[in-house]
């Protein structure tokens, strides 16, 4: 019998449904997000869908056991990044088993877990729990954490909200107890074009962001002296991903963005740096600018953010999830999740998932059939620790 043989009829089922709907964040997770709701109201639960403004995109929501606050909540994003440029071997949005291995997107980054809870969802509902169990998918999570935040805020406004959290992405189950936040932002310069021969006429907005990115790069280096060995890397990091500007090589360009990012310490103040930043921009280099031309200027446009996850590792939680997963310890992780808000929300939170991030968001996207029963086990472990018998 092969690996892929070990794989549950139902878990299997589960994964190739969840696998088939493209919800790449982009599109809309409605069709994949009434599936599961059907499923819920078959078991016996009532689901609240929380949507976004356009009513295009959903949260779900449910709970289940004693009535009351406190227990513990299951928590997924339902969107994947897209294929778009990827090579893949299999078809990505279809179940493919093979060697031990579960393909298609989204596989580890998250709907491996999201199969794994549906799965093991009956014997939660067949059990005595002594604590209520929360569900909670959210949608837009590849983009900036944004279907949560709507999602948090029916949780706070419930008179039943959880106490605890585990949130299932890709941490090859072992479990995560922190990760850096991270602010991204696009920065605007809009400059003065003119004929490139009577350039000192014109505001180069190239030049300015070119200046910009200096300043970013001299902000980054003493970050590098605030370490927390617990983080790879230990210190927060500042970095421009993507610039675009200029029309023709002839024409001083008028217009030029980019986009940076933080990744940032807990206990870090990320203000700080960002304020630094603004501060050269209309002090130093906007004043320079419009000397040339009073319409030149700077702007900054956030773009994401979610803040950082340090939970307590010697909470009971935490002590009974090191312990299950017989671990050396708890850890982090580079990527970070939607912990930090359940976190700010006063829910602590855990991370804890099949799969490895070393496989999302790639082409050929997998998770071994080893880490989903694992994952199970983990599971099938929670459900015994929440129950009264």
């Amino acid at each position: 019998m092969s690996d892929c043989d070990e794989l549950s009829p139902e878990l299997r089922a589960h994964l190739r449904q969840l696998l088939a709907f493209d919800t790449t964040s982009r599109e809309s997770n409605l069709a994949l997000i009434d599936a599961i709701a059907d499923y819920f109201e078959k078991l016996g639960i009532a689901a609240t869908r929380v949507y976004n403004q356009e009513r295009t995109k959903a949260n779900l929501y449910a709970r289940l056991g004693p009535a009351g606050n406190g227990g513990v909540m299951l928590s997924g994003h339902t969107d994947v990044v897209p294929v778009d440029g990827q090579n893949w071997s299999v078809e990505p949005f279809q179940l493919t088993e093979r060697d031990g291995k579960c393909y298609g997107r989204g596989s580890a980054d998250m709907k491996g877990f999201l199969g794994c809870v549906l799965t093991a969802l009956p014997t939660f509902v067949s059990a005595n729990l002594r604590m209520p169990l929360h569900l909670a998918f959210s949608y837009d999570e590849e983009v900036g954490c944004l279907g949560v935040r709507s999602l948090i805020a029916h949780l706070n406004a419930s008179v039943e909200k959880p106490a605890m959290c585990i949130i299932g992405e890709p941490t090859s189950m072992q479990p995560v107890y922190g990760h850096k936040g991270k602010i991204g932002m696009r920065c605007k310069i809009h400059g003065y074009a003119c004929h490139s021969a009577y350039a000192p006429n014109g505001v180069n907005a190239i030049e300015y962001a070119a200046k910009l990115i200096g300043k970013i790069t001299e902000l980054a280096e003493p970050l590098k002296t605030q370490c927390d060995e617990r983080f790879d890397p230990p210190y927060s990091t500042l970095q421009t991903g993507v610039i675009q500007g200029g029309s023709a090589l002839n024409i001083v360009p008028q217009y030029c963005q980019f986009d940076m990012e933080m990744r940032y310490l807990p206990k870090t103040d990320a203000s700080v740096t960002f304020s630094a930043l603004k501060q050269y921009a209309h002090n130093s280099l906007q004043p320079l600018m419009q000397q040339v031309h009073e319409s030149a200027r700077v702007e900054f446009e956030p773009l994401s953010a979610y803040p950082p996850l340090l939970t307590d590792p010697q909470s009971e939680f935490a002590s009974w999830l090191s312990q299950w997963s017989d671990s050396s310890g708890f850890g982090t992780v580079a990527f970070g999740t939607e912990g930090g808000l359940f976190d700010e929300a006063g829910i602590t939170t855990l991370v804890c998932g099949p799969g490895s991030m070393e496989q999302g968001h790639k082409s050929d996207e997998f998770v071994t059939v080893k880490q989903l029963n694992r994952c199970m086990a983990m599971l099938d472990n929670l459900r015994q620790w929440m129950s009264a018998d």
